[in-house]
């Protein structure tokens, strides 16, 4: 157990979100307010490529691949399942508590977003999702908004942006490979 670590993502099934805009990476403009990013690419093509990705983005797959630690309460598919992410050491470990707020599971546009939980460094939301356009081609879009929320990360400033958008481009990386098998 790290120094600022929850012991079980159940604890936190009642927490209340850091932010009122919940479900708002679905909504055709992100709220006012917060800082916001949208990143999307293509990672491959065709219907196996979208099975693929699809599959990495419900397995936590981009997280891990950020090098971050994942304990959840259920599936990433399943709006209510708290995630615990963690960063850093394994005993010095610093959580980042989430929770599902959306998910789409079939069709040809598939993902989820979660939300902050009290204890993240951020307050806002984050959107997945994994498109098989008409074309064929399988592309994986982010959405974000977000302001920072923790006194460490307001002290990061500018440094937590950077580490914010790197994480986004490792997530597609990760997504990416799968997507090709």
């Amino acid at each position: 157990m790290g120094l600022l670590r929850a012991t079980d993502p159940a604890v936190l099934a009642d927490a209340p979100f850091t932010y009122a805009e919940v479900g708002a990476t679905g909504d055709a403009v992100l709220p006012a307010g917060y800082h916001h990013a949208e990143h999307r690419t293509i990672v491959g093509s065709g219907r196996a490529a979208f099975e693929r990705a699809t599959a990495a983005v419900f397995d936590w797959r981009a997280q891990r691949g950020v090098g971050l630690r994942v304990r959840a309460d259920g599936p990433a598919s399943t709006p209510g399942t708290v995630v615990l992410l963690t960063a850093g050491a394994p005993r010095l470990g610093y959580d980042i508590p989430c929770r599902v707020v959306w998910a789409a599971t079939d069709g040809d546009e598939r993902g989820f977003a979660y939300g902050t939980l009290p204890g993240h460094p951020e307050s806002g939301e984050e959107r997945f999702t994994v498109r098989l356009t008409p074309d064929g081609d399988v592309a994986y879009e982010i959405r974000v908004f977000f302001r920072l929320a923790s006194p460490a990360a307001r002290l990061a400033g500018p440094l937590s942006l950077v580490a914010q958008r790197l994480a986004t481009a490792r997530y597609a990386a990760v997504i990416r490979r799968a997507a090709r098998g």
